[in-house]
């Protein structure tokens, strides 16, 4: 099978499962939304959330960029068994950092909580507090989830872990319906922590039968621990200071009027559902593939990679983003509109969502070109990208924090992802040579043309329908409508235009679908 057949082969099945787990996410999220709306129990949920999901984005997420690479090395020299001690002990290492981390952050739950929400006081301050120290462990059960997804990546097992989230999300929901019934918040907060147990568990048989097998024995002085240790911490630095956009949209936004944090959450639920399903899949399916063209030296192949993933990411993201912003509000209210989640909440997270869809294509281009960089072990880029990006976001909301208010912090994180997404195909394009030579800004330029008309046809079939039908069934009708309209006339106006890709796009799906595309 080729290099593209597999990636595209590997992308649908992670696609397919991602796109169940997003599905379910919604269906979470709308449940949650429910319970608690965008009162100050929501803005205390999502609060509680933020720090071990920093944390554990800066850790986990510095390891997923640099496990990849360095067990795909080992393998393609016939070393897979030193490969798998080599992950034994990392395993263990990480494993006992977040449980010293989750117990520090557990007895010091009032300083975290007075760091990152300094605008919080009184009944949601102490909520926030409590909540954190039900949460915080979540991050051990994260790590061992994330570590057993990346494994089996890398030995080309896809759909598994991309099914885990499911498991993670269907959790939550039935945790929301059941505990969260009885104890309120709560105990939709003890559910979130079982429900990463769940997706961590729910990996493991793949993983055993892979080869790996469960050993306390470390071996410190490993060199490849050693070079993962070099590699991941430019990677750590880099997405700290990615984490640090969060931080400076929600440390400011706790200074707003209640709702302002819970809005920004469920807009950015949303934004990941549109982005998640077809990012996460090209991400994942491509990195192992660049990263084994980059440790051959194949620089030519890898430019042709990375360039065909770049212009999926593009054709898919921006109609995607366009599409969230012609129809934020009617969005919003099929999928949050009910129980506590009331008009003004509706409001809110439309004009979240509205701004957030700004920079989709920034945020999403951005994931896959910072594994060209990981790909060639180059961390010490993106890092210095990462802080120009970081400068941005705070300018920009403290710029715009007062006349937009809460929708002003998406706007920045928009306009800084997109500046982000900039300079690192600026600077890769430096590394790699010949990477956007094949018509990359036509290619752009014709899907932003077929975007903007697709715009129009949902705007005037989403305007023409509204109220007609009333209730959740009549927007249901509506908002699908609008979108097929939409569609249609984006897929017809890309090929109008003759863009080629969307013809090879076509060919490798008919291709990969087809029963005789197997080996």
């Amino acid at each position: 099978m080729t290099t593209g057949k597999f990636i595209f082969k590997a992308t649908l099945v992670i696609a397919f499962f991602s796109l169940m787990s997003k599905v379910l996410g919604l269906a979470r999220e709308s449940v949650i939304g429910g319970l608690i709306g965008t009162s100050y129990l929501a803005d205390a949920y999502q609060m509680s959330l933020k720090a071990p999901n920093m944390l554990f984005a800066i850790i986990s997420g510095a390891l997923v960029t640099v496990i990849v690479p360095v067990y795909t090395e080992y393998a393609s020299r016939g070393e897979k068994s030193e490969a798998w001690k080599l992950f034994k002990t990392v395993l263990v290492v990480v494993t006992l950092f977040f449980l010293i981390a989750s117990i520090i952050g557990v007895i010091g739950a009032p300083l975290l909580i007075k760091l990152i929400a300094p605008g919080y006081s009184g009944e949601t301050r102490a909520l926030t507090v409590e909540l954190s120290r039900i949460i915080l462990p979540w991050m051990i059960f994260a790590a061992l989830a994330s570590l057993f997804t990346q494994l089996l990546n890398a030995n080309n097992i896809f759909g598994l872990p991309a099914f885990s989230s499911s498991v993670n999300n269907i959790f939550i929901i039935i945790a929301a319906l059941t505990l969260g019934k009885i104890y309120g918040v709560y105990g939709l907060a003890l559910g979130v922590m079982l429900a990463m147990a769940a997706m961590a568990l729910v990996q493991f048989p793949a993983l055993y039968k892979a080869g790996f097998r469960v050993s306390l024995k470390v071996d410190l002085r490993h060199p490849g621990l050693k070079k993962i240790y070099y590699l991941a911490l430019p990677s750590v630095l880099s997405i700290s200071v990615i984490q640090a956009n969060v931080l400076v949209t929600f440390v400011l936004a706790s200074w707003l009027p209640v709702g302002s944090v819970s809005s920004l959450g469920y807009a950015d639920r949303l934004i990941q559902f549109s982005v998640g399903l077809l990012v996460t899949a090209m991400v994942t399916a491509v990195f192992p593939t660049i990263s084994l063209l980059a440790a051959e030296g194949k620089k030519e192949a890898l430019a042709a990679t990375l360039l065909g993933s770049l212009k999926v990411v593009i054709i898919g993201i921006i109609p995607a983003s366009v599409g969230l912003m012609t129809l934020c509000h009617p969005i919003v209210n099929l999928i949050y509109a009910w129980g506590a989640f009331n008009q003004q909440s509706v409001e809110m997270t439309s004009a979240a969502l509205l701004y957030y869809a700004v920079g989709t294509v920034g945020f999403a281009a951005g994931s896959l070109l910072v594994r060209g960089f990981y790909s060639l072990q180059d961390t010490r880029t993106p890092l210095k990208i990462s802080i120009v990006q970081v400068l941005i976001n705070l300018g920009l909301s403290l710029l715009l924090i007062g006349p937009l208010r809460h929708a002003g912090l998406a706007l920045a994180a928009s306009l800084a992802n997109l500046a982000y997404m900039a300079l690192l195909m600026w600077y890769l394009g430096k590394k790699i040579p010949g990477l956007y030579q094949d018509g990359l800004l036509k290619f752009t330029l014709s899907v932003l043309a077929a975007a903007g008309l697709m715009a129009a046809a949902s705007y005037t079939v989403n305007g023409a329908l509204a109220g007609l039908i009333p209730g959740k069934t009549g927007l249901m009708i509506q908002l699908a409508l609008a979108v097929i309209a939409g569609v249609t006339v984006f897929v017809a106006a890309i090929f109008a235009l003759r863009v080629k890709e969307a013809h090879t796009l076509w060919q490798s799906a008919r291709s990969a679908l087809s029963p005789k595309s197997g080996n």
